[in-house]
Protein backbone atom coordinates (compact mmCIF):
# COMPACT_ATOMS: atom_id res chain seq x y z
CA UNK A 1 0.00 0.00 0.00
CA UNK A 2 1.01 3.29 -0.73
CA UNK A 3 1.96 5.38 2.40
CA UNK A 4 2.00 2.03 4.37
CA UNK A 5 3.53 3.52 7.40
CA UNK A 6 -0.67 4.54 7.95
CA UNK A 7 -3.00 2.68 9.53
CA UNK A 8 -6.22 2.95 8.17
CA UNK A 9 -9.34 0.88 8.67
CA UNK A 10 -8.98 -2.30 7.99
CA UNK A 11 -11.92 -3.67 5.78
CA UNK A 12 -13.08 -7.46 5.58
CA UNK A 13 -11.75 -9.29 2.59
CA UNK A 14 -13.33 -11.19 -0.27
CA UNK A 15 -15.35 -13.59 -0.18
CA UNK A 16 -17.88 -11.27 1.63
CA UNK A 17 -21.10 -11.52 2.88
CA UNK A 18 -21.24 -7.80 4.65
CA UNK A 19 -19.78 -4.56 3.01
CA UNK A 20 -20.35 -5.72 -0.47
CA UNK A 21 -20.38 -3.69 -3.52
CA UNK A 22 -22.24 -4.15 -6.25
CA UNK A 23 -21.24 -2.47 -9.28
CA UNK A 24 -23.74 -1.16 -12.31
CA UNK A 25 -21.90 -2.33 -15.82
CA UNK A 26 -24.38 -0.01 -18.33
CA UNK A 27 -22.84 -1.86 -21.54
CA UNK A 28 -19.09 -1.34 -20.71
CA UNK A 29 -16.22 -2.24 -23.75
CA UNK A 30 -13.54 -4.70 -22.96
CA UNK A 31 -11.25 -2.39 -22.34
CA UNK A 32 -12.86 -0.01 -19.98
CA UNK A 33 -13.52 -3.17 -18.24
CA UNK A 34 -9.95 -4.40 -18.12
CA UNK A 35 -9.33 -1.12 -16.23
CA UNK A 36 -12.10 -1.73 -13.78
CA UNK A 37 -10.53 -4.20 -12.60
CA UNK A 38 -7.29 -2.28 -10.66
CA UNK A 39 -10.06 -1.72 -8.46
CA UNK A 40 -11.15 -5.58 -8.05
CA UNK A 41 -9.84 -5.94 -4.54
CA UNK A 42 -13.61 -3.89 -4.01
CA UNK A 43 -15.80 -5.27 -6.26
CA UNK A 44 -17.73 -7.82 -5.08
CA UNK A 45 -20.91 -8.24 -7.76
CA UNK A 46 -20.99 -6.65 -11.06
CA UNK A 47 -24.48 -6.45 -12.59
CA UNK A 48 -25.13 -6.39 -16.42
CA UNK A 49 -27.49 -4.02 -16.33
CA UNK A 50 -30.90 -4.23 -18.14
CA UNK A 51 -30.88 -5.17 -21.72
CA UNK A 52 -27.55 -4.24 -22.17
CA UNK A 53 -26.60 -8.12 -22.71
CA UNK A 54 -28.76 -8.45 -25.84
CA UNK A 55 -27.16 -5.70 -27.69
CA UNK A 56 -23.44 -7.07 -27.03
CA UNK A 57 -22.05 -10.34 -29.40
CA UNK A 58 -21.77 -13.78 -27.47
CA UNK A 59 -18.41 -14.38 -27.98
CA UNK A 60 -17.64 -10.44 -26.27
CA UNK A 61 -20.12 -11.05 -23.33
CA UNK A 62 -18.46 -14.42 -22.43
CA UNK A 63 -15.24 -12.85 -22.62
CA UNK A 64 -15.90 -9.72 -20.50
CA UNK A 65 -18.35 -11.94 -18.07
CA UNK A 66 -14.61 -14.60 -18.12
CA UNK A 67 -12.90 -11.33 -16.80
CA UNK A 68 -14.68 -10.09 -14.22
CA UNK A 69 -15.35 -14.21 -12.94
CA UNK A 70 -11.32 -14.81 -12.79
CA UNK A 71 -10.96 -11.53 -10.92
CA UNK A 72 -13.39 -13.15 -8.51
CA UNK A 73 -16.13 -11.21 -9.11
CA UNK A 74 -19.68 -12.44 -9.20
CA UNK A 75 -21.66 -11.48 -12.42
CA UNK A 76 -25.53 -11.41 -12.18
CA UNK A 77 -28.50 -9.93 -14.95
CA UNK A 78 -30.04 -7.12 -14.25
CA UNK A 79 -33.73 -7.38 -12.71
CA UNK A 80 -35.67 -6.17 -16.04
CA UNK A 81 -34.05 -8.80 -18.35
CA UNK A 82 -35.12 -11.22 -16.28
CA UNK A 83 -38.99 -9.97 -16.26
CA UNK A 84 -38.57 -9.87 -20.17
CA UNK A 85 -37.66 -13.05 -20.39
CA UNK A 86 -40.67 -14.03 -17.98
CA UNK A 87 -43.58 -12.25 -19.68
CA UNK A 88 -42.28 -14.05 -23.00
CA UNK A 89 -42.44 -17.41 -21.29
CA UNK A 90 -38.48 -17.86 -21.56
CA UNK A 91 -37.66 -18.85 -18.04
CA UNK A 92 -36.10 -22.34 -18.90
CA UNK A 93 -33.92 -21.44 -21.74
CA UNK A 94 -32.96 -18.08 -20.23
CA UNK A 95 -30.97 -20.01 -17.15
CA UNK A 96 -29.50 -22.44 -19.77
CA UNK A 97 -27.79 -19.81 -22.03
CA UNK A 98 -27.21 -17.58 -18.17
CA UNK A 99 -24.68 -20.73 -17.63
CA UNK A 100 -23.43 -20.44 -20.70
CA UNK A 101 -22.49 -17.38 -20.64
CA UNK A 102 -20.79 -17.96 -17.36
CA UNK A 103 -23.42 -15.79 -15.17
CA UNK A 104 -23.23 -17.02 -11.32
CA UNK A 105 -26.37 -15.26 -9.98
CA UNK A 106 -29.29 -14.02 -10.99
CA UNK A 107 -31.34 -11.19 -9.95
CA UNK A 108 -35.10 -11.24 -9.11
CA UNK A 109 -37.21 -8.29 -9.80
CA UNK A 110 -40.99 -7.01 -10.41
CA UNK A 111 -39.83 -3.54 -10.67
CA UNK A 112 -41.87 -3.31 -14.00
CA UNK A 113 -44.43 -6.72 -13.83
CA UNK A 114 -46.85 -7.18 -11.10
CA UNK A 115 -45.50 -10.20 -9.34
CA UNK A 116 -47.59 -12.21 -6.93
CA UNK A 117 -45.32 -12.90 -3.66
CA UNK A 118 -46.03 -16.40 -4.17
CA UNK A 119 -45.18 -16.47 -8.32
CA UNK A 120 -42.12 -14.13 -7.32
CA UNK A 121 -40.81 -16.99 -4.28
CA UNK A 122 -41.45 -19.66 -7.18
CA UNK A 123 -38.73 -17.88 -9.58
CA UNK A 124 -36.07 -17.45 -6.78
CA UNK A 125 -36.27 -21.39 -6.00
CA UNK A 126 -36.06 -21.97 -9.77
CA UNK A 127 -33.79 -19.96 -10.08
CA UNK A 128 -31.61 -21.78 -6.97
CA UNK A 129 -32.61 -24.81 -8.24
CA UNK A 130 -30.82 -24.10 -11.30
CA UNK A 131 -27.47 -23.53 -9.35
CA UNK A 132 -27.65 -19.58 -9.17
CA UNK A 133 -26.94 -17.34 -6.41
CA UNK A 134 -30.02 -15.23 -6.15
CA UNK A 135 -30.65 -11.31 -5.25
CA UNK A 136 -34.10 -10.46 -4.88
CA UNK A 137 -34.75 -6.39 -5.70
CA UNK A 138 -38.19 -5.28 -3.81
CA UNK A 139 -39.55 -1.72 -5.16
CA UNK A 140 -40.79 -0.77 -8.31
CA UNK A 141 -39.20 1.32 -11.10
CA UNK A 142 -42.31 3.98 -11.48
CA UNK A 143 -41.97 6.57 -8.40
CA UNK A 144 -45.52 6.84 -8.62
CA UNK A 145 -46.16 2.69 -8.42
CA UNK A 146 -43.53 2.74 -5.60
CA UNK A 147 -45.20 5.50 -3.41
CA UNK A 148 -47.97 2.92 -3.48
CA UNK A 149 -46.45 -0.17 -2.43
CA UNK A 150 -46.76 -0.14 1.55
CA UNK A 151 -44.26 -1.00 4.13
CA UNK A 152 -46.11 -4.26 4.87
CA UNK A 153 -46.19 -4.97 1.29
CA UNK A 154 -42.09 -4.58 1.26
CA UNK A 155 -41.47 -6.44 4.35
CA UNK A 156 -43.77 -9.08 3.37
CA UNK A 157 -41.91 -9.64 0.06
CA UNK A 158 -38.33 -9.40 1.29
CA UNK A 159 -39.52 -11.45 4.14
CA UNK A 160 -40.81 -14.54 1.48
CA UNK A 161 -37.74 -14.43 -0.71
CA UNK A 162 -34.90 -14.63 1.78
CA UNK A 163 -37.35 -17.81 2.81
CA UNK A 164 -37.19 -18.79 -0.87
CA UNK A 165 -33.54 -18.47 -1.00
CA UNK A 166 -32.40 -14.87 -1.86
CA UNK A 167 -29.04 -14.13 -0.79
CA UNK A 168 -29.90 -10.34 0.17
CA UNK A 169 -32.75 -8.41 -1.12
CA UNK A 170 -31.98 -5.19 -2.89
CA UNK A 171 -34.04 -2.47 -2.14
CA UNK A 172 -35.09 -0.24 -5.42
CA UNK A 173 -33.76 2.91 -6.44
CA UNK A 174 -33.04 2.61 -9.65
CA UNK A 175 -29.52 4.28 -11.66
CA UNK A 176 -30.97 8.01 -10.67
CA UNK A 177 -31.47 6.97 -7.00
CA UNK A 178 -34.94 8.92 -6.90
CA UNK A 179 -37.47 6.19 -6.29
CA UNK A 180 -37.88 3.50 -4.10
CA UNK A 181 -35.74 4.99 -0.44
CA UNK A 182 -35.33 7.91 -1.65
CA UNK A 183 -37.36 11.07 -2.95
CA UNK A 184 -37.49 13.03 -6.26
CA UNK A 185 -34.48 14.82 -4.48
CA UNK A 186 -32.06 11.95 -3.95
CA UNK A 187 -32.58 12.29 -0.19
CA UNK A 188 -33.57 9.10 1.97
CA UNK A 189 -36.44 8.43 3.55
CA UNK A 190 -35.28 8.02 6.65
CA UNK A 191 -38.34 6.12 8.32
CA UNK A 192 -39.12 4.13 5.87
CA UNK A 193 -35.19 2.44 5.75
CA UNK A 194 -34.99 2.22 9.35
CA UNK A 195 -38.06 0.48 9.51
CA UNK A 196 -36.80 -1.56 6.82
CA UNK A 197 -33.29 -2.38 8.24
CA UNK A 198 -35.38 -3.27 11.63
CA UNK A 199 -37.68 -5.91 10.08
CA UNK A 200 -35.82 -7.41 7.42
CA UNK A 201 -32.26 -7.08 9.11
CA UNK A 202 -29.73 -4.91 8.04
CA UNK A 203 -27.04 -7.75 6.90
CA UNK A 204 -29.89 -9.12 4.19
CA UNK A 205 -30.12 -6.14 2.59
CA UNK A 206 -28.46 -4.32 -0.36
CA UNK A 207 -29.00 -0.27 -0.75
CA UNK A 208 -29.05 0.72 -3.88
CA UNK A 209 -27.28 4.25 -3.90
CA UNK A 210 -25.65 5.73 -7.17
CA UNK A 211 -25.28 9.16 -5.31
CA UNK A 212 -22.59 10.12 -3.30
CA UNK A 213 -24.51 11.67 -0.36
CA UNK A 214 -26.97 7.91 -0.34
CA UNK A 215 -23.62 6.67 0.24
CA UNK A 216 -22.43 9.17 2.35
CA UNK A 217 -25.61 8.93 5.12
CA UNK A 218 -25.82 4.77 4.64
CA UNK A 219 -22.44 4.05 5.85
CA UNK A 220 -22.06 7.11 8.57
CA UNK A 221 -25.60 5.28 9.77
CA UNK A 222 -25.01 1.97 9.58
CA UNK A 223 -21.21 1.35 9.07
CA UNK A 224 -18.75 0.66 6.64
CA UNK A 225 -19.43 -2.86 5.81
CA UNK A 226 -23.29 -2.23 4.72
CA UNK A 227 -23.98 -3.71 1.35
CA UNK A 228 -24.49 -0.96 -1.40
CA UNK A 229 -25.39 -1.29 -5.05
CA UNK A 230 -26.23 0.37 -8.60
CA UNK A 231 -22.69 1.95 -7.98
CA UNK A 232 -21.03 3.15 -11.09
CA UNK A 233 -18.22 1.91 -11.98
CA UNK A 234 -16.26 4.65 -12.01
CA UNK A 235 -17.11 5.82 -8.21
CA UNK A 236 -15.61 2.29 -7.03
CA UNK A 237 -12.11 3.55 -5.76
CA UNK A 238 -14.49 7.36 -3.99
CA UNK A 239 -16.85 4.34 -2.04
CA UNK A 240 -14.08 3.02 -1.00
CA UNK A 241 -12.33 5.60 0.47
CA UNK A 242 -16.05 6.56 2.40
CA UNK A 243 -16.25 3.50 3.84
CA UNK A 244 -12.62 4.00 5.06
CA UNK A 245 -13.02 7.56 6.26
CA UNK A 246 -10.18 8.43 3.87
CA UNK A 247 -12.65 11.23 2.24
CA UNK A 248 -13.79 14.44 4.23
CA UNK A 249 -17.75 13.35 4.07
CA UNK A 250 -16.70 10.53 6.38
CA UNK A 251 -13.25 11.70 7.70
CA UNK A 252 -13.76 10.77 11.65
CA UNK A 253 -17.71 9.80 11.36
CA UNK A 254 -17.15 6.40 11.21
CA UNK A 255 -15.50 3.69 13.68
Amino acid sequence: MVLGFLEIPERSRKPRTQGITMVLDKGLGYNAAQDLMEAKEWIDVIKLGWGTPLLSSETFLKKKIALYRENEIEVSNGGTLLEIVYAKGKIDKFFEKAKELGLTSIEVSNGKLNFSIEEKAKLIEKARSNGFKVYSEVGKKNPEEDEELSLERRVEEARSDLKAGASKVILEARESGRTGIYNELGNIKEDLVRTLVKKIGLNNIIFEAPQKKQQVWLIINFGREVNLGNINPADVISLETLRRGLRGDTFGKIF
